[in-house]
């Protein structure tokens, strides 16, 4: 090895080299650079050696979207694993109250029981949060050959029912084609579920912080005049790892944030084809200004005034790589993807709100470091 190329070692990376280590490469037809590079050793005479400092220096949590139900924000300065991590946790390990067991009296629906049974379990249920993440407990369910009913109580479950039977309306036209105004309850919905409190429950759970299904124009089943649903159902603490149902989010999933390089000038009609190639707002129209027509070498001589495509928000894009198809834009644009820069998307069930879900996310993966480390501790001992 030449000197040259070994002092070239000893000279800190420029930030092109940085940003070239950081981003995920998105060609025509391959996706290039999808291994990470920040260990110890892989670069020479560079040290990547984690220090709090240098974690809190690059990292950041910026929100774009957060109501109840819906949060979207960007997870920048961790690695894909621990990105990973809170989406699984999200998934499964964070609890939430669901129907767990049903109890049918009677039901002479069309609906087998079973069937009747799965879609009760999948609706999703809210209620005051002092009770719900405080007050109620986890359920041991029996052994075998035990009584159901012995560890019921009412800090561990919930007691709700459904009775309804379908009905002529006497007041509807006899040639009324519609079931839902010739009959009553010709279709049962979540709304009508009543929740039964019991013992301390009503302390936690009346008026507004009731359990009530979180959207009451859920179908259930559809009746016909003498079919009934009698049934009684207990809810019951559960994480998702167990049944989808007790999943406290509907989606949650994240994608590298999306870049979007222009190299060479794209003018004119080019410029506006370029803009269709990408989601709505992604790509914005600009005129050359008189400046950068007047700057000899930045490709824009001449054509002051003319349209020319620029970035306008890279994170509405979705990569689908349609600009590379024509030949016009070869060499004018690269794309690719940021390594650290996580865009989450979180969708509440309802139980919790989209943006404690995230930050219960974070205390359950600190709860879990903290027990990792204590066995490290115990094998060292």
């Amino acid at each position: 090895m030449s000197p040259a190329q070994k002092a070239d070692w000893t000279k800190a990376p420029t930030a092109e080299e940085l940003a070239r280590r950081n981003t995920v490469g998105i060609n025509k037809e391959t996706v290039t650079h999808v291994a990470s590079t920040d260990f110890p050793g892989h670069f020479p005479g560079e040290d990547f050696e984690f220090t709090i400092d240098r974690f809190r220096s690059g990292f950041s949590v910026e929100f774009h979207q957060n109501d109840q139900f819906n949060a979207s924000f960007s997870l920048v300065g961790v690695d894909a694993s621990i990105a990973n991590a809170f989406r699984r946790i999200l998934l499964a390990e964070i609890p939430s109250l669901a129907i767990e067991n049903v109890y049918i009296e009677d039901n002479t629906s069309v609906i087998q029981d079973e069937v009747l049974a799965h879609r009760l379990g999948l609706i999703p249920f809210k209620g005051g949060r002092e009770g719900l993440r405080n007050y109620l407990r986890w359920y041991k369910k029996p052994a075998a050959g035990e009584d159901p009913y012995a560890g019921c109580f009412d800090y561990n479950t919930v007691r709700l029912e459904l009775n309804v039977t379908c009905t002529h309306n006497p007041d509807a036209d006899p040639s009324e084609p519609d079931p839902t105004k010739a009959f009553h309850h010709a279709h049962v919905y979540a709304r009508d579920i009543v929740f039964v409190p019991t013992g301390r429950q009503v302390e936690f759970f009346s008026g507004e912080d009731a359990i009530a299904p979180v959207n009451p124009d859920i179908l259930i089943a559809k009746l016909r005049p003498s079919q009934s649903i009698n049934l009684a159902m207990h809810m019951h603490k559960g994480i998702g790892a167990d049944h989808a149902k007790f999943s406290p989010v509907a989606t949650a999933s994240y994608r590298l944030m999306p870049l979007i390089h222009i190299t060479k000038p794209i003018l004119g009609a080019d410029a506006e084809k370029f803009a269709r190639c990408f989601p709505e707002g992604v790509i914005g129209l600009e005129k050359v200004s008189q400046k950068e027509a007047s700057q000899a070498g930045s490709g824009y001589e001449g054509h002051a005034g003319e349209l020319k495509a620029v970035v306008k928000d890279a994170m509405k894009d979705t990569v689908s790589r349609e600009c590379l198809r024509h030949p016009e834009f070869e060499g004018k644009v690269k794309l690719g993807r940021r390594r650290d820069h996580f865009i989450f998307m979180i969708e509440s069930a309802g139980q919790w709100d989209s943006d404690e879900l995230f930050l219960e996310s974070v205390k359950h993966l600190e709860n879990k470091c903290k027990k990792l480390e204590q066995q490290v501790i115990n094998m060292a001992r």
